[in-house]
This record gives structure tokens, sequence and C-alpha cells, in this order.
């Protein structure tokens, strides 16, 4: 338990991503300390045939809405991050629309990639 306790905080919000059932993280973690603490995103058999980001969003999964979970579950963040919270709200809606409209996801979505990463890289040496 406090090898468990120095991974997971005891005592401040807990935002678990896990492309899997989220009950099984529940299971796993439901008598350790701060378990109240804990919320778990994860696969909820939401969606159908359609993107991958798609799906991610059908299932409250993406980036926006973790970020807004971040928001709603950090106290100090409230007021302060009311406008950021707001473009993410705004932002799934846009990808959502723009996937209805076009079959496909977002651009700024389906093109993204980590700063540094080796075709970025690739690009400075040549």
């Amino acid at each position: 338990d406090r090898d468990y306790d120095t991974l997971f905080t005891t005592d401040r919000p807990m935002i678990f991503a896990y492309h899997g059932y989220p009950w099984l993280i529940h299971r796993l973690t439901y008598r350790r300390a701060g378990h109240d603490n804990l919320h778990v995103r994860g696969y909820k058999e939401e969606g159908t045939t359609t993107t991958p980001f798609d799906m991610v969003l059908l299932n409250d999964l993406d980036r926006f809405r973790i970020v807004m979970d971040v928001i709603d579950r950090v106290p100090r963040l409230g007021a302060r991050a009311a406008r950021l919270r707001q473009d993410m709200v705004d932002m799934r809606v846009h990808a959502r629309q723009y996937t209805r409209e076009f079959g496909d996801d977002l651009p700024e979505i389906s093109d993204w990639t980590w700063p540094g990463s080796d075709d970025e890289i690739r690009v400075r040496v040549r």
C-alpha cells in the first residue's frame, strides 16, 4: 500500500485515462486510500463505424474531455480556467460536426505528431 500511495496520491484528484473498461481500474483500486479521488475515463461501448477520434469522443476519452475533467476536479482551477473549459466544449462540438460533414477527423487531430517526433527530426536534419 505504501508503494501505491507513493505513485498515486491519497489526497488529490486523480484522472485515469484508460483504453479499456473503467470498471477494471475501479476493481483494482477500490480498497486503496484515495479511491474517492479517482476518476476513470475509458471504453463505454459507445459508437459505431466512424473515425478513430470520433470513437474516442463518443467514449468521453478524448483530450478535450480529459482537460475538462482536470478543470472540474482541481478546485483552484475553477473560475480561472472557465474560458479554457468552454474552448474544450467547443472543440468537441467542432470535431463532431467536422466528422459528420466530411467523414474524417479534423486535420489538426489526424495529422498531429509529438513535437520532436522522428518525422520532425528528419526534416530538421535535411
